[in-house]
């Protein structure tokens, strides 16, 4: 891998992170993004520094009925110092019953729970981003998961938006109902689920939350494209760590650089194109590995294909090749048709990766915004609103 020194810039002085009894040198999170943050991509990541990196998000529901997709879901490496594992449930009691599993039978050294997804399958059942609006049910479900963890000493955090839209936020409320729950950090996106991935973070917001929680970690998510952005993100704000998500897509290396960039160090990765196709070969041997099925494999490897060449000269009847390769053996031989000369292509590379979507209203129960707490019909559906499997 290419690495390249940029205008040097001084140590942050952030120290690590503390989350209960785990310690988290580099201050720097791999959200977990369903259908990306498997094991194979985040053994990409941490081969290139350090940080905690978070599975997929997993419904409580499906964990407990043990479904060998949420199985798979909190599979871990063994090398994997910290196994980290992300909840997303909208009854108290199933997500009660999913954290004590995890806890009892020693299968997440920590536990985050997802109050951040838009996407509406999620949303229009109450879960997600909608659901801190309800102050009991949130109260109740965070009260119930912490008292699961500590069992075990495992440490839990949440991870939320700003609110449903401009006119319902709830991030304040949320982020001090988590503290005095006992929660051992508190990471907000600076968007709200109205906002979906569309605009620009509002980091302000993420400001305001770190000197409303002077007490425990807060993080700060959303827009981190490069290493100089997570910088930027930590003096502007204050937070004691930054989430990365869609800004790592196709880009393992940005970790490398976040370490390099909070150490003080001016070393930055800037791959040919020989480097990224070895990068885009190396995830799909990988991909096999964690999924046990070649074909499965290389049908997912295929969304990454976009993100990885981004900004980089391939071609359209090439980039339609890798989009439809059907196994490792032809990946290979595609790639191979690559000018795999080429250089790095600059500021074309960097930047926004992902779908970003566009400003919508969110998706939610019948009269869910009428108050701040669950009436008798809400109280009665959410019991059956977990679904069942992963999703967001």
């Amino acid at each position: 891998m290419t690495v390249v020194a940029t205008p040097p810039a001084p140590k942050l002085e952030l120290p690590p992170l503390k989350l209960g009894p785990i310690t988290v040198d580099t201050p720097v999170i791999l959200a977990p993004m369903a259908g990306i943050t498997n094991s194979a991509f985040r053994r990409l990541c941490r081969e290139y520094g350090g940080g905690l990196y978070v599975a997929e998000m997993v419904t409580s529901r499906a964990l407990v009925e043990r479904t060998p997709e949420s199985l798979r879901i909190i599979s871990h490496d063994d090398d994997e110092k910290v196994r980290s594992v992300q909840l997303y449930g909208v009854d108290p009691v199933t997500v009660g019953q999913a954290v004590r599993m995890l806890v009892e039978e020693d299968r997440a050294d920590h536990i985050d729970l997802n109050f951040g997804c838009p996407v509406p399958k999620v949303t229009r059942r109450g879960g997600g981003s909608a659901l801190p609006w309800k102050i009991d049910l949130f109260t109740s479900i965070v009260q119930t998961a912490v008292k699961e963890a500590s069992r075990g000493n495992v440490p839990l955090t949440i991870k939320m938006r700003k609110g449903i839209d401009e006119d319902h936020l709830t991030y304040l409320d949320a982020g001090r109902i988590a503290r005095d729950s006992g929660v051992a950090a508190v990471a907000l996106h600076g968007r709200t689920a109205a906002q979906f991935y569309s605009g620009q973070a509002d980091w302000s917001a993420i400001a305001r939350l770190r000197e409303a929680l002077p007490d425990i970690p807060v993080l700060g998510n959303g827009d981190i494209w490069s290493a100089e952005d997570a910088v930027r993100m930590v003096r502007e704000t204050g937070v004691d760590g930054v989430v990365v998500g869609r800004g790592c897509q196709g880009r393992p290396w940005l970790f490398g650089d976040l370490m390099a960039a909070f150490e003080g160090s001016d070393q930055r990765h800037r791959p040919d194109l020989r480097q990224v196709a070895e990068s885009v070969y190396r995830h799909a041997e990988l991909m096999v590995e964690t999924f046990g099925d070649e074909g499965k494999a290389l049908r997912e490897i295929r969304k990454h294909i976009a993100w990885y060449f981004k900004g980089y000269v391939v071609g359209g009847e090439l980039r339609t090749k890798l989009a439809l390769v059907t196994s490792l053996e032809v990946l290979r031989g595609t790639l191979d048709q690559l000018d795999l000369d080429s250089p790095y292509p600059g500021v074309d590379a960097e930047g926004p990766r992902g779908r970003a979507g566009s400003p919508k209203k969110p998706a939610l129960p019948k009269d869910w915004l009428l108050n701040r707490t669950l009436d008798d019909a809400q109280t009665r559906d959410i019991s059956f609103a977990e679904l069942d499997v992963s999703g967001g």
